[in-house]
């Protein structure tokens, strides 16, 4: 089976659907609702038959009368219950299908009864203050990432600084110092693409590049790392391959498998590339990350990318943040990619890029996610 049958989609979207706890309008439900009219309708009867023979109508005209009342009252409680069940029916429906609270004004009619217009204008009322709280809400959210984003770029101007100097004075203090600096770039990295990655806004260029480079770019930048923790990058890719990406955002992704890898035991890390499925509307080439270090437990391979989880390992090595690997698989998601993993504890790790071919499909791709 190729690689590209084999995926773990990341993302932190909410694909949990909300259930809301309705109670089903039913008949026997109406009926308990107008359990009033029902015993005031008894006692009417009731005294049908007790009145009218001591007013001297015989058996016939009363059995007459009280049949012709139960078929008023039936006429009155049947028409009553068409009106309202199938409103009701209509709005759970609706409202278990609903995605967004200013939905719910465009999606039904109001209704003809009194209880139901108050029950639309309840919900329109509310519909409308839920859109206008979320919409506050994301603009809060929208300007509190921009100002991280600026506070990102603005510490980038120091952290360069103390580099550039301590570059300057080589010695084995400033080699350490140098060591932690890079550390705490790669977290300003990692939350600078957090924030961008919680953005509506498209803030990614799609175009073809060199896959090649853009591998060798990911580990020149991380080569301190790679170095201090033994490991070794390979490349078996082929210098005239491209793919449609985000130079800048794949650099990242690959950059944090790269240190994933380094940091959890391997010494070799081999990165290959191949194309399947070139001559269908499937075409895509794919791109795998291999290492030989400590691997994953098999029960918590399906967790890594999700946001926060460190695992087993991560919690033995006490320098996870389980973040790293949610950020890439959030990333792929916004760029239209995919990415799998698949791991066996002592038996390394192997994550897969998968890159489509057509432009078109990855447009509508894009929007799908």
């Amino acid at each position: 089976m190729s690689f590209a049958d084999h995926f773990i989609r990341g993302t932190d979207r909410a694909d949990d659907v909300v259930e809301v706890d309705i109670p089903r309008f039913t008949v026997l439900a109406y009926l308990s609702d107008n359990l009033y009219a029902l015993l005031i309708f008894v006692l009417a009867e009731a005294g049908i038959c007790v009145c009218l023979p001591v007013l001297g109508l015989g058996l016939q005209a009363t059995l007459l009368m009280a049949i012709y009342i139960l078929m008023l009252f039936v006429v009155v409680m049947s028409i009553g219950y068409a009106r309202r069940a199938r409103f009701y029916r209509e709005f759970r429906c609706l409202v278990a299908s609903i995605d967004q609270v200013g939905e719910i004004n465009g999606l039904f009619e109001n209704p003809s009864f009194l209880e139901g217009r108050i029950d639309f204008a309840t919900a329109s009322a509310l519909s409308r203050l839920g859109a206008q709280s979320v919409s506050e809400m994301r603009a809060d959210d929208d300007a509190y990432r921009r100002y991280i984003e600026l506070w990102i770029h603005e510490i980038k101007t120091p952290i360069a600084a103390m580099k550039l100097m301590l570059s300057s004075d080589p010695d084995e203090r400033s080699a350490k110092l140098s060591r932690e600096i890079e550390r705490v770039e790669s977290q300003v990295d990692q939350a600078l693409y957090y924030a961008r990655s919680t953005s509506v806004a498209n803030d990614y260029a799609i175009k073809e590049i060199n896959l090649m480079q853009t591998v060798r770019e990911a580990c020149k930048r991380n080569a301190r790392f790679l170095i201090e923790h033994g490991a070794s990058p390979r490349f078996n890719i082929d210098k005239d391959l491209t793919v449609l990406s985000d130079e800048a955002w794949l650099v990242f992704m690959l950059g944090q498998v790269v240190v994933n890898s380094a940091k959890y035991g391997a010494t070799e890390i081999v990165f290959s590339a191949h194309s399947e499925n070139d001559d269908t509307a499937f075409g895509c080439t794919v791109l795998e990350v291999r290492d030989n270090g400590c691997g994953i437990p098999s029960a918590d391979v399906g967790k890594v990318f999700e946001r926060g989880f460190i695992g087993e390992v991560g919690r033995k090595r006490g320098s996870a943040t389980g973040m790293g690997l949610y950020l890439v698989a959030r990333l792929c998601a916004s760029l239209g990619l995919h990415v799998g993993i698949f791991s066996e504890e002592g038996d390394g790790t192997r994550v897969v890029f998968t890159f489509p071919h057509d432009r078109a499909r990855k447009r509508m791709m894009l929007k799908r996610f």
